[in-house]
């Protein structure tokens, strides 16, 4: 995949199949759109590519960070397992901005990015305060050649499938409904850090602690079945999300993964970790001791999930095709 980012001087030299959008967790929506463009580029030859932006435009207006389902480095890697020839980043300036949405599709869409087949959802928004639509698209299509594909959204029962619908369920700990929407587990990528070594000195438990970027979407806070990608293997593993409440001092919030079946330093190493469902919220509790028989309940529930879902593959069963983090 080439990848092209934080420049407005590009030229992509080919005519090519085009998507524009955040594609932030890159949901059931978004694969509809994608799977749309793969059969294009099976059916015409032409590559894929896709136009977003390097940073979330709320982010630049308001001044303050927006957090996002799925980091630019996350979908990244997820754009290139998919199969996408063209990911273009673009930085949201004052003068994208404030561009026209006729010029938007004439200079970015056909021009730069060389679209000869443009795929996007019913309501698609681009241009000055959002005014291009999918009607826009259709009305310039003749003019500068290309071909509109209007692909009708996704529904779960009878509600769209969106980020926002995702982000919803996030926050409730309701991990196995947001999975389903994504069409995959919700993931969380990072490299392990040390963290203060209570896992292992003092409770028993050696754990694998990640530190988030700040603007990665968390769901609820609290204790998460997970599966553990380490050196293109699957683990079994119980993740909590928080801030270590019973642990005196003050601590970021972190993702700490206990993994089962793994004996050995992975410090430094950059792991993934899918949260399957939920265990329990976060919460205080009046001693280490009692914080250690928690954990040992936690690990329990985690392998009765995996006896009753035998069809996720773990411990050093690779995915077809093998699969590597980022």
């Amino acid at each position: 995949m080439r990848y092209i980012t934080d420049t407005t001087e590009f030229q992509i030299e080919e005519p090519t199949i085009v998507t524009l959008g955040k594609f932030d967790g890159r949901h059931r929506g978004h694969q509809k759109l994608l799977r749309t463009m793969k059969e294009l580029k099976q059916e015409l030859g032409y590559p894929t590519a896709i136009f977003t932006f390097s940073i979330a435009p709320l982010t630049q207006m308001s001044g303050q960070p927006q957090t996002v389902i799925t980091t630019n480095m996350e979908r990244r890697a997820n754009m290139e397992r998919m199969g996408i020839d063209y990911l273009v980043e673009y930085p949201f300036n004052e003068e994208i901005r404030r561009m026209m949405p006729e010029d938007f599709v004439k200079d970015i869409l056909a021009g730069r990015m060389g679209a000869r087949e443009i795929v996007v959802g019913p309501d698609c928004s681009f241009g000055y305060q959002g005014a291009g639509n999918a009607e826009l698209l259709k009305h310039m299509e003749k003019e500068l050649g290309y071909h509109l594909h209007v692909i009708e959204k996704e529904k779960d029962h009878m509600r769209d499938i969106s980020s926002t619908y995702i982000r919803e369920e996030l926050e409730k700990g309701n991990v196995e409904k947001a999975n389903a929407l994504l069409g995959e587990p919700y993931s969380i990528h990072g490299k392990v850090v040390h963290g203060n070594h209570i896992g292992s000195s003092i409770l028993g438990f050696p754990t694998a602690n990640l530190e988030p970027p700040a603007i990665k979407r968390l769901p609820r806070f609290g204790v998460y079945v997970s599966r553990v990608l380490v050196d293109n293997v699957y683990y079994r593993g119980v993740t909590n999300i928080g801030k270590k409440p019973t642990v005196e001092g003050q601590y970021p919030v972190g993702v700490e993964t206990y993994i089962f079946d793994l004996d050995r330093d992975i410090y430094g190493d950059t792991i993934e970790v899918q949260l399957l469902a939920f265990d329990r919220p976060e919460q205080k509790f009046a001693s280490l001791e009692e914080l250690k028989h928690r954990i040992e309940m936690d690990k329990e529930f985690a392998a009765g999930y995996f006896e009753r879902h035998p069809e996720i593959e773990v411990a050093g069963r690779q995915e077809e095709g093998g699969r590597k983090p980022l």
